[in-house]
């Protein structure tokens, strides 16, 4: 009977799912991934969505004007970042990826993204999730662009944004979860100088990350190990007491 209860308790120890890790469904440095040639139609998504580097999703947009010049030009501290101009109050970056829900449980969404715009640009966005595609819904309050930043190659200018989203927890169970920047800046006195947002305007996007706790669901024939080792130490511990 020792040997059943040393039995019942390794196998409830192995059968036992693994403890959360961060994990990486999605981030997108735009260095291997950008496109060369785009096009957008007005309420149109962007024709050709952005694979991330690392994990499965898709990158796009959407503007308003179907005269936006969609470009990669250089990052934060790299060579390619996501940019777009003609900004209009509601157009925005979209990053969507899918997750793996029939291996693991996943909790404790976050993001960050480095962005920055120029003088004309739109200062002020805001955050948004989806986790059908079609309704979206604003997390928190809306975030502003810092001006007089001017990004390069090799050098990084402390401009990451980060958001904790663990308390939505509709995100842990979606097949899909989306996330947008959403310009919110008025046109008059809206842009990151102070100005007026000018159809030249840019805002740009780069290293955006996707994160979550992910906890791998144990294989059936583990876990009915583990009920086995579960009941033979439950019937030792009563037959121990009787």
């Amino acid at each position: 009977m020792k040997q059943l209860l040393i039995f019942a308790v390794l196998s409830f120890v192995s059968a036992s799912p693994s403890l959360a890790a961060t994990m990486t469904p999605a981030e997108w440095t735009f260095e291997t991934s950008a496109f060369t040639s785009v096009s957008n139609v007005g309420t149109a998504p962007l024709s050709t969505s952005i694979p991330p580097e690392v994990g499965t999703g898709a990158a796009t947009g959407l503007h308003a004007s179907s005269s936006t010049v969609w470009s990669t030009p250089v990052g934060d501290g790299s060579t390619k970042a996501f940019s777009a101009d003609h900004w209009a109050q509601g157009d925005y970056f979209q990053f969507s990826t899918t997750l793996d829900l029939a291996n693991f449980t996943y909790s404790s969404f976050s993001v960050s993204f480095n962005q920055n715009g120029s003088g004309s640009g739109p200062k002020t966005f805001a955050l948004s999730y989806s986790i059908d595609g079609n309704n979206f819904t604003q997390f928190g309050a809306d975030y502003a662009l810092s001006a007089g930043i001017t990004w390069n190659s090799t050098t990084t200018q402390g401009t990451q944004l980060s958001f904790d989203l663990s308390s939505v927890t509709p995100l842990n169970t979606a097949n899909t979860v989306y996330f947008r920047l959403v310009d919110d800046s008025v046109t008059t006195g809206g842009s990151i100088s102070g100005g007026n947002v000018g159809t030249a305007g840019t805002s740009r996007v780069d290293d955006f990350t996707i994160s979550a706790n992910a906890s791998p669901i144990p294989e059936p024939s583990l876990a009915a190990l583990g009920s086995l080792g579960a009941a033979a130490l439950m019937f030792r511990l009563r037959k121990k007491t009787s």
